[in-house]
């Protein structure tokens, strides 16, 4: 059994930025040579999160509606008040869909559905460079 770290760094617009980091998940575990196994995808920062789903714009788009919908960012936040950052929908908005996801692989391929990817999702008021850990483990 071993234990493989890496990292993606990535630059992001914020405000409900989405990126599809599929590939670059999946050329790091070609990297490994690791066969089987889990990689587990943590994101550093309270105000992203990583989650699965079809990544294609009229879905991405109907996410961002979706977040707007459930934690409107115009919102009267008791953070905002304590802060004066304007970015409490966004820590909620990541605390509701989580910072890390563990995907399992198998031959060495990621074990996703034909339409689902790996998705980064930057909720902050700002754009941000933002890191990624992938830890793989596995044999």
């Amino acid at each position: 059994m071993k234990i493989i770290s890496d990292y993606i760094t990535l630059s992001t617009k914020g405000n409900t930025d989405i990126q599809d980091v599929t590939g670059e998940v999946d050329s790091r575990l070609a990297k490994t040579r690791l066969k089987n196994g889990i990689v587990n995808i943590s994101v550093l920062g309270s105000t992203c999160a990583v989650t699965t789903c079809e990544y294609e714009p009229g879905l991405i788009n109907d996410l961002k509606q979706m977040f707007e919908n459930l934690i409107p960012k115009d919102k009267d936040y008791n953070h905002d008040g304590a802060w004066h950052d304007g970015n409490a929908h966004s820590h909620l908005r990541s605390s509701l869909v989580g910072p890390s996801l563990s995907i399992s692989f198998i031959d060495g391929k990621l074990f996703l559905g034909t339409w689902q990817q790996i998705i980064f999702i930057d909720f902050d008021n700002r754009a941000r460079k933002r890191k990624i850990l992938l830890q793989f483990t596995g044999e």
